[in-house]
């Protein structure tokens, strides 16, 4: 299995991306959300899926493990391939999918162009408790309110911050005041950070 590929980048399309490794072009087809994180450097580091089938065999790659784990759940449930499953992860960042599934949020999985009502059930179904044993995440603590929260992380990646710290700062935020509105909450993080 190949796990992830390191190496040059030679062409970069919002679709698929070609990564040469020792003189070899490997094609890796990509979601819009790995796309808007690939650098415009040379050097280029994708985590992959190996997708062997009869008559073709498949490389998908992912700027983060996240989202390939992500992929993986998706594509383990029945009428989700893995070209629906890319395109999940086009339509909402790995985040607002897992969130979609851990709070039964149908109509978010349905918004994704090519998902119906069953469809979204059933991934909601076959998904939720993986999702919630996986990321650990308390059924309680899952709330709609997170849209706050989403929204002040994408104002704060905006201005220059690194996600995993205004994210650490914007959850404590969120603990000592679950109430508060997405100015609040970024008013309160830029004093923090």
């Amino acid at each position: 299995m190949i796990t992830h590929i390191q190496g040059k980048l030679t062409e970069k399309n919002p679709t698929d991306v070609v990564i040469e490794c020792n003189g070899v072009g490997y094609i890796l087809h990509i979601s819009l959300h790995t796309y808007s994180k690939i650098p415009d450097s040379e050097h280029l580091k994708l985590y992959t899926h190996l997708q062997v089938k009869e008559d073709s065999h498949t490389l998908y790659g992912f700027s983060s493990l996240a989202e390939r784990e992500i992929f993986r759940l998706l594509i383990s449930v029945s009428g989700i391939g893995a070209s629906t499953a890319r395109t999940m992860l086009s339509s909402l960042t790995p985040v607002q999918v897992r969130e979609g599934i851990a709070t039964n949020d149908v109509a978010l999985i349905q918004s994704i162009k090519g998902i119906g009502a069953k469809t979204a059930q059933r991934v909601i179904i076959d998904l939720k408790d993986k999702v919630l044993k996986i990321y650990d995440i308390d059924e309680v603590s899952v709330s709609k309110g997170n849209t706050s929260k989403d929204e002040a992380l994408s104002a704060l990646e905006v201005l220059g911050f690194v996600k995993k710290q205004a994210e650490r700062i914007v959850d404590k935020i969120m603990i000592e005041q679950p109430e508060a509105n997405v100015e609040t909450i970024i008013k309160q993080a830029l004093k923090n950070l």
